[in-house]
């Protein structure tokens, strides 16, 4: 499959310049009539067949899908609503103490920071790791860390698009024995990624995005030993080993951070989106990605360019002077991109689905905001 052919297949794309995959992709035909197709089979058969049994049947089959995506074991996955529920259910596992320490990045979306400040009401220390276009300072970094319990930052950034060095800032954190969290919501369908190579204790991610999934198909990965120490305060019959036994024993991987009855549809349509994602190839989509973001920022002057000029992802970030009117004014002429709070400029998500007629509709009409 071509990305091309990917876009043809998603309804809602059709004439409209759409650069807002960093918040939302649009999934194709076929997604949503997987999801569908599950939630008619799962409702219409519960007379004939056990809803239970086919609803577990399902959650083990998308599990090892997505864990065959990520570069995970499938116990070491589980199933979640959003990248936020993901950092939540962890962030509600660790047996805090008063004067335990936190340390987020200035770049973390609210996903990454609501958490922690709920904690601060409970004596934990929040430290806010202050960056420059989009950096870490590996040594402001070694230093904010040396003393934490849990550190929380993101692969990708949503702000400038910058690509963090993962598997380093994790084994700086692991030296200093903290709990290592990843925000991966940008990368899946977008770039490769192996969570084992990157070796942290958590990934949190979702299927929304740039693998053109459905809401609701949230994922969190957690490494085997680590999830042996989080003892999670929501529990139910999904998170234990035996849920009419007297004492709770969790289960032994990530499973104990899931916890009753939710709906499998949204993530067997995540399911068949990254089917299709491996049939275009993540090799091809990065590569496109790259030549179409390459083609944006060299009709965006220097001075305008809050992301990095050479390629890192297809999250662009451009200053105009008044952000919230630009993307009011681009949408009169079917261009879709979104403001952010920080930087304060508008940001254009670039896919490998868009186009370059695409990419010249955006340059032409940002002319007015030089």
């Amino acid at each position: 499959m071509t990305p091309r052919e990917l876009r043809a297949d998603v309804p809602a794309l059709g004439d409209a310049a759409y650069f807002n995959f960093g918040a939302h992709g649009p999934s194709p035909e076929y997604v949503v009539e997987a999801a569908a197709s599950f939630i008619e089979e799962h409702e219409y058969g519960s007379a004939a067949t056990d809803p239970y049994e086919h609803a577990f049947e399902t959650y083990e089959r998308v599990r090892e899908r997505i864990a065959a995506f990520v570069g995970a074991a499938p116990e070491e996955v589980a199933l979640t609503e959003s990248t936020t529920d993901g950092i939540t259910r962890v962030a509600g596992a660790i047996d805090w103490e008063p004067g335990d320490v936190v340390v987020r990045t200035d770049l973390e979306h609210p996903a990454g920071v609501l958490p922690w400040q709920r904690l601060e009401r409970e004596g934990i220390e929040v430290r806010v790791l202050e960056t420059e276009d989009g950096r870490v300072d590996r040594e402001e970094y070694a230093e904010a860390v040396s003393d934490a319990r849990l550190v929380c930052f993101s692969a990708i950034t949503w702000t400038h698009g910058t690509r963090l060095p993962v598997a380093d800032l994790v084994e700086v954190a692991n030296d200093a024995g903290a709990f290592t969290l990843v925000d991966a919501v940008q990368s899946p369908g977008q770039v490769p990624m192996d969570v084992h190579e990157w070796g942290a204790d958590a990934v949190a991610a979702a299927g929304h995005k740039w693998t053109l999934g459905p809401w609701g198909a949230g994922f969190l990965y957690v490494d085997r030993d680590a999830a042996a120490d989080l003892a999670p305060r929501a529990v139910g019959y999904r998170s234990v080993e035996d849920p009419t036994g007297e004492a709770i024993e969790f289960k032994p991987a990530a499973g104990r951070l899931e916890v009753g009855t939710t709906t499998a549809a949204a993530h067997v349509g995540l399911a068949e989106a990254l089917d299709a994602i491996d049939a275009v190839g993540l090799d091809a989509i990065e590569s496109r990605i790259e030549s179409l973001t390459d083609r944006l920022k060299a009709g965006v002057p220097d001075d305008r360019l809050l992301s990095p000029r050479s390629y890192e992802s297809g999250l662009v970030t451009i200053d105009v002077d008044d952000p919230e009117a630009t993307v009011e004014r681009l949408a009169d002429d079917d261009i879709v991109v979104r403001s952010l709070p920080h930087p304060d400029g508008v940001r254009a998500s670039v896919h490998a689905v868009s186009t370059e007629a695409e990419i010249d509709r955006l340059i032409d009409a940002l002319d007015a905001e030089w």
